[in-house]
């Protein structure tokens, strides 16, 4: 963790000029008629977890190159996810992979409660062959042919359950790579048969105060026919399973152009949205830094959660899920955490009761105007000064170089090989 005279240090640099920026906005925001302070309130009790494999390096299908201090296993993990959550007071969780992720759960409780985390949901893995597994996922897993290996998978999911129970997770994402390369290698219906059949038997293992998220992705690394490919699908899976089943929405699995937040409506509307992976897409499935390539869109999608808050039963969990190949993957985290509070933000500026007037009296250009206003805002005063008064720090990243975090772990974290791809 980073020292707390670093941070007030850092901190001393900027926040003169802080209280004047947070004055001014809000002035401006009162002749509005909003409260900067109410929107401050609701963006520090926002948070958006990260995941675990996140504070690694990815990389390509062709390579990879790791960066000094490397995690060697999910306590270091944790300590990198402790260092996001103390310097943006954004990153309160951390959602755990397995089987990468293994530990005692007291273990795991310990370094969480030392370095101030909580657990969100857990993450299955049946798109890699582990050590000493008796079936192979290289055709498939929860809708594999094989009945055996269609168990395997089952039981993997199940035992991620157990381990999320001993942890106070209350969810299980369940993504799966299966899918066909070529025309005619698989029946789509027997496959997606044999899919939900597998898991009706992992639902059949939720305890009653948890929910499933499944996710859908429309490409890789099946690259002719993948079986949960798309929203509709996704749908239709969590209607078949029942009331615990829900849909999660990764930002960079659609097709180029398809409208993320309208997919996020219909989901809303039919009380079906689980939540958020959050990242960005240039031209699909890229896994980039959260608002890096489209943070008009980001806001929109917030757009859309907003219009629903307080409408029962709605609490969709959000989580980053990025692939960092040539950044610090701690500063990547927090500047995308930042980006996502600043989605909201801007989402929280918007007059709804102006909104909703133009759209009923169907005044495209003065419902459009409503949107790109609260979107050109600056809300950035805001963030830093609920950043600010949680303890964390108004500049994250200039603070965590000036702290030599990086350096510190790269001492004594043994070097990472660089052998092989993928974003694992």
């Amino acid at each position: 963790m980073i020292e707390k005279h670093i941070i007030d240090a850092e901190n001393e640099k900027h926040i003169k000029g802080l209280q004047a920026d947070f004055d001014a906005l809000g002035e401006h925001l009162d002749r509005r008629g909003i409260n900067i302070d109410t929107v401050r309130a609701k963006v520090a009790a926002y948070g958006v977890a990260v995941p675990s494999w996140g504070v690694g390096t990815g990389g390509t299908r062709f390579a990879r190159f790791p960066g000094g201090g490397e995690p060697r296993h999910i306590f270091d993990k944790l300590d990198d996810c402790g260092v996001t959550q103390q310097l943006t007071r954004a990153t309160p969780s951390v959602s755990l992979h397995i089987p990468w992720d293994k530990a005692p759960a007291a273990d795991l409780l310990a370094k969480a409660e030392e370095v101030g985390l909580g657990f969100d949901a857990m993450n299955s893995n049946t798109f890699q062959d582990q050590p000493g597994q008796a079936h192979s996922y290289k055709f498939g897993s929860l809708s594999h042919t094989d009945p055996a290996t269609r168990a395997q998978a089952v039981e993997h999911n199940l035992e991620c359950i157990e381990i999320g129970q001993g942890i106070g997770s209350k969810a299980l994402t369940v993504w799966i790579g299966d899918g066909s390369n070529f025309p005619g290698q698989s029946n789509f219906t027997k496959q997606f048969e044999r899919y939900l059949d597998a898991m009706r038997q992992v639902y059949a293992g939720l305890p009653d105060d948890w929910r499933v998220f499944t996710e859908h992705k429309m490409y890789e690394p099946a690259f002719y026919s993948t079986v949960v490919q798309d929203w509709g699908t996704n749908y239709l899976i969590a209607q078949e399973l029942g009331p615990k089943a829900y849909c999660l929405v990764d930002l960079g699995h659609h097709a180029p152009n398809v409208n993320i937040e309208m997919i996020v409506a219909r989901l809303i509307q039919f009380g079906k949205l689980g939540g958020f992976h959050f990242n960005d897409s240039k031209y699909g499935d890229d896994d980039l830094d959260t608002g890096s390539i489209d943070p008009y869109r980001l806001f929109l999608v917030f757009n859309e959660l907003v219009e629903a808050e307080g409408k029962p039963g709605f609490t969709p969990a959000h989580m980053l899920d990025q692939s960092h190949n040539v950044t610090d993957p701690i500063e990547s985290l927090m500047v995308s955490a930042t980006e996502v509070q600043r989605a909201y933000a801007q989402a929280l500026l918007v007059d709804r009761a102006a909104l909703h007037g133009a759209q009923d009296g169907n005044d495209a250009l003065m419902a459009t105007t409503l949107l790109k206003r609260g979107f050109r805002t600056d809300v950035e005063p805001i963030l830093a000064m609920a950043r600010y008064l949680a303890g964390g720090a108004i500049d994250p990243v200039a603070t965590y170089r000036a702290s030599g975090y990086r350096a510190q772990v790269a001492a004594v974290r043994p070097k990472a090989s660089g052998a092989g791809g993928g974003i694992v």
